[in-house]
C-alpha cells in the first residue's frame, strides 16, 4: 500500500485484529516495516457485484441470494452488537461483500470503519462512503451510527432482487440517474403490493423465484432504507 494510505491501513488493521467472525473477511498476516501489507484469506468467488452484473458468470439463484443476505447481516450484527467497542463499517456495498467457494458471504474492506464508544448513538465525522448507499441524513449532516450500515444493507437487498447498481441510469440520452431506493419506492407504492416487485426482479432469474419471498425481502429493504 502507498504510504499515504497509512490512516486507512491502520484503521483496517485495528479492526481486523480485534474482530473474528465466520462472515467477516479474515486477516492472516500484516507488515508495517518499510512497506504496508495486509494478507487476507483467499476468497475464491470474488465480489457480490461481479456475480450480479459481471459477464461470464452464471446468475445467482434466488436461494443463494437470500443466503448471501443472511450471511452479510450476521457479519454486520456481530460488529454492531457483539464487540466492545462497537464498529461501524461505513462502506457496505455489493463490491465489499465477498463470496467464497461455497457461495457464502463475508463482509470485507474495513478501511473506512469508524470506531465508536460502546453505547454511543452517533458520532459526527467527515463524509466517507459510496453514493447510492448513504442515508440522506448522513449525507446531509455527517452523523455516524449503525444506521449507515443498515441503510446500505437495505440497498444491497434491492441489488440482490434486481441485479441493478445502487444508482440506475433511467434516461440514457440525457444521462439522468435515479437511486435504486427511489426506484423501488415508486414500484412498492403501486396498487398491488404483491405483484409490483416482479417488474424489478433480475431478468437473469427468469421465473425461478418465489414471489412471496421477493416481496418479503423488498419489504425488509424498505424498512431499512
Amino acid at each position: 500500500m502507498d504510504m499515504q494510505a497509512s490512516n486507512e491501513f491502520l484503521a483496517e488493521l485495528k479492526v481486523l485484529t480485534h474482530v473474528h467472525h465466520l462472515n467477516l473477511e479474515r486477516l492472516i498476516r500484516y507488515c508495517v516495516e518499510g512497506s504496508l501489507f495486509l494478507v487476507y484469506e483467499y476468497i475464491e468467488n470474488g465480489y457480490l457485484s461481479q456475480h450480479l452484473r459481471g459477464s461470464g458468470r452464471d446468475p445467482l439463484t434466488w436461494a443463494a441470494r437470500v443466503q448471501i443476505a443472511l450471511d452479510a447481516a450476521r457479519g454486520l450484527e456481530y460488529i454492531h452488537e457483539h464487540t466492545v467497542p462497537v464498529y461501524i463499517h461505513r462502506d457496505i456495498k455489493s463490491a465489499n461483500i465477498l463470496i467464497d467457494k461455497n457461495f457464502r458471504a463475508k463482509v470485507a474492506d474495513f478501511g473506512l470503519t469508524k470506531l465508536t464508544e460502546y453505547g454511543s448513538s452517533s458520532l459526527h465525522t467527515r463524509l466517507v462512503g459510496t453514493f447510492g448507499y448513504m442515508p440522506p441524513e448522513y449525507a446531509q449532516y455527517g452523523d455516524v451510527s449503525s444506521k449507515i450500515d443498515v441503510y446500505a444493507f437495505g440497498v444491497v437487498l434491492y441489488e440482490l432482487i434486481s441485479g441493478k447498481e445502487a444508482i440506475v441510469k433511467i434516461n440514457e440520452p440525457e444521462n439522468e440517474s435515479k437511486g435504486l431506493v427511489s426506484l423501488f419506492e415508486e414500484v412498492l407504492g403501486l396498487s398491488d403490493p404483491n405483484e409490483d416487485p416482479r417488474q424489478l426482479v433480475d431478468p437473469r432469474l427468469g421465473d425461478k423465484f418465489p414471489l412471496d419471498s421477493v416481496f418479503k425481502v423488498s419489504q425488509l429493504a424498505k424498512v431499512y432504507t
